[in-house]
């Protein structure tokens, strides 16, 4: 697959170019597996942001899927807000991720 222009942190230059097929290989192009459980907070991050129209704080974020930080954390293996955000085709998240 081709995929649409991304800057130098890997984010889409187009959110408006984003698909669920293009998340999953941005993601397998960067060496990242999608389980069934990052891709459903992928899609939650989605609607937060469909709903607020801003990417959430993890503290935010946590409390709105109703997860534990640490277990949050712990499935991504980083801050997790950053691979939520690229491969859910939304902006870079601001501050404390």
């Amino acid at each position: 697959m081709n995929l649409p222009e991304r800057d130098g942190d890997g984010y889409l230059t187009d959110m408006n170019a984003w698909t669920p097929e293009i998340g999953r290989a941005m993601a397998e192009n960067d060496g990242i597996e999608l389980t069934d459980e990052k891709w459903q907070q992928i899609m939650q991050a989605r609607d937060y942001y469909d709903e607020f129209n801003v990417v959430p704080p993890i503290r935010k974020f946590v409390k709105h899927i109703g997860k534990d930080k640490k277990d949050v954390f712990g499935l991504w293996m980083t801050g997790p807000m950053k691979p939520i955000t690229k491969y859910g085709g939304l902006p870079k998240p601001t501050g404390c991720v």
